[in-house]
């Protein structure tokens, strides 16, 4: 943000309304974080206990969001309910028409929603990245297959049949605190469903969440027809909406980003109250390199791995590589990390992001050295130069090696979604390629997790026998950027820990719905239609 711009600020949007909430959270620039983290922490404390503090005006503060209380919660709540008979009543053409405004005002609007997800620590390239994301989940090649899958109609001997989708309800979603505001930017799905929504802006970051669903969204109801209520959106603390959502008889979809553990079990108190869990949880991606993949290539979508410092769900998590070219592929990334670097987040070619609690990352790392895995690049603290320091609030990117699959996933670091610029690259014991494939299938499809799966291979025979054989996932790229997003594919979802036992690639405007079948008869005679003409 720009000093001396007018702080933005935001109310509770209840019904069509911005109301009053329970004090204000701050929120201060990135950048003010990495420059002089007691100023920023100082003008966030003082403003929220004097609203009118000349702090304020400090160019460091970018803006503020409205803290919502139980009643407030609630409030929001009955509104999603009150709306959602009348906006499930809305033909689907028009219902489908808010995602193709969603975009073109996403668009008119690009260098705005940069800037906001700057001010939040994002680096410009990945915020740029971010927006291609809704740029291709709302695309118009998307949004016909949403349409298709919505409602389909036959003719069968004098009959009308349909099998259409229709809306669950009420909503709610729970956006994650490394992303919220793309992620909350699905809800937009959810409503072109039919369905009305309610959604926590994350109280440590809710600015952009507020950005892009009031600015940006809300309006654009408005333009088709949704009657007040069909958004909405509180600042709240988690663990008091989300309880009050689970026992609320209004909310019948919840749509939650976290870890797994704590996913599963709020998927059982779901079940347990009646409401379907909707789960973006923790991934743990592969990427399995052949002996005849393209190894440059190849190594740029595994560096993709330490973008934003690896604190994001769908990177690489860990990479299998085939052992005639391991040492050449390993030699590769070596190469290419280092150019993936910190710095602040305004500066283009800045990648990494600062890791807040680096205890966890130190104690993996440590942890996979005595079991034998071989350090190949980083491992250290650094400053926003890159110069290596003890107190630096970046870590490099750190690539091991770990030999033998056979023994991969006694590591942790393999085992588990790690959430740090932590990367093993599994190298396989030598073998018949015939047996390597069946073990490589056999690793990726036993991954406790199923977000994404990425193979580099030229051989034909390997694609399609990963094509027919990986059940693992809700995404498969091959000889592809492993975080990229295409149209009609998924953006998020996928299986085991990943998604629960409801798990399989997200499309939010099908997971926040239900299939339907309906047959409109004419002439038709029922004794016939049991007995048979």
């Amino acid at each position: 943000m720009n000093p001396g711009k007018k702080l933005r600020s935001y109310g509770l949007f209840i019904a069509g309304k911005d109301i009053e909430g329970d004090g204000w959270v701050y929120t201060v620039s990135a950048k003010s974080l990495l420059e002089d983290v007691f100023t920023s922490v100082s003008l966030k404390r003082t403003l929220e206990k004097d609203a009118d503090s000349d702090a304020a005006e400090h160019p460091y503060v970018i803006g503020r969001c409205a803290i919502a209380d139980d009643a407030a919660i609630d409030l929001a709540t009955e509104a999603a309910a009150a709306a959602a008979p009348g906006w499930a009543a809305v033909p689907l053409e028009r219902r489908i028409r808010l995602g193709s405004l969603f975009r073109e005002e996403l668009l008119r609007r690009e260098d705005e929603f940069v800037e906001m997800l700057v001010a939040e620590s994002h680096p410009v390239k990945l915020a740029r990245w971010e927006l291609s994301c809704l740029l291709q989940v709302y695309s118009e090649e998307s949004i016909r297959w949403y349409a298709q899958q919505m409602h389909t109609e036959f003719e069968d001997r004098g009959r009308r049949l349909i099998v259409r989708r229709q809306p669950d309800g009420v909503v709610a979603f729970n956006p994650p605190q490394n992303a919220p505001a793309p992620s909350a930017a699905l809800a937009v799905l959810a409503m072109m469903a039919g369905n009305a929504v309610v959604v926590r802006a994350p109280r440590s970051i809710a600015l952009s969440t507020l950005w892009v669903l009031r600015d940006v969204a809300a309006p654009l109801l408005d333009e088709v027809g949704a009657p007040p209520g069909t958004l909405n959106v509180v600042c709240a603390n988690p663990k008091q909406t989300l309880d009050r959502w689970i026992t609320s008889p209004l909310i019948d979809d919840i749509f939650y980003i976290g870890g797994s553990q704590e996913g599963l079990r709020f998927q059982e108190q779901c079940v347990a109250h009646g409401k379907k869990p909707i789960l973006e949880l923790a991934g743990n991606d592969g990427i399995i390199v052949w002996k005849d993949a393209d190894l440059g290539y190849a190594a740029e979508a595994i560096t993709e791995s330490f973008y934003g410092s690896g604190q994001i769900c769908m990177v690489p998590n860990y990479v299998l590589a085939h052992p005639d070219i391991a040492d050449d592929l390993i030699a590769e990334v070596r190469r290419k990390v280092a150019d993936v670097r910190p710095g602040y987040p305004d500066q283009e070619d800045v990648l990494l992001s600062p890791v807040r609690r680096t205890e966890r990352f130190f104690g993996l790392l440590d942890r996979a050295l005595e079991q034998g895995a071989e350090l190949v690049t980083g491992g250290l603290r650094t400053e926003l130069d890159g110069t290596p320091s003890e107190t630096g609030v970046f870590l490099q990117p750190t690539v091991l090696r770990v030999d033998g699959m056979s023994t991969a996933r006694e590591h942790e670091v393999v085992r588990h979604e790690t959430f740090f610029p932590l990367l093993p690259i599994v190298v396989a014991e030598p073998d018949t390629d015939e047996v390597l494939l069946d073990r490589f299938l056999d690793f990726v499809n036993s991954n406790e997790y199923g977000l994404r799966n990425s193979l580099w291979a030229k051989d034909e025979t390997v694609v399609d026998t990963f094509v027919q054989r990986v059940v693992n996932g809700g995404l498969l790229k091959v000889n592809d950027s492993h975080i990229g997003f295409l149209p009609y594919l998924p953006s998020h979802g996928g299986t085991g820990l990943t998604g629960g036992v409801f798990g399989e690639a997200n499309y939010p405007m099908l997971k926040t719905s239900h299939v339907q079948g309906i047959s409109i008869a004419r002439d038709v005679s029922p004794h016939e239609t049991v007995f048979g003409g």
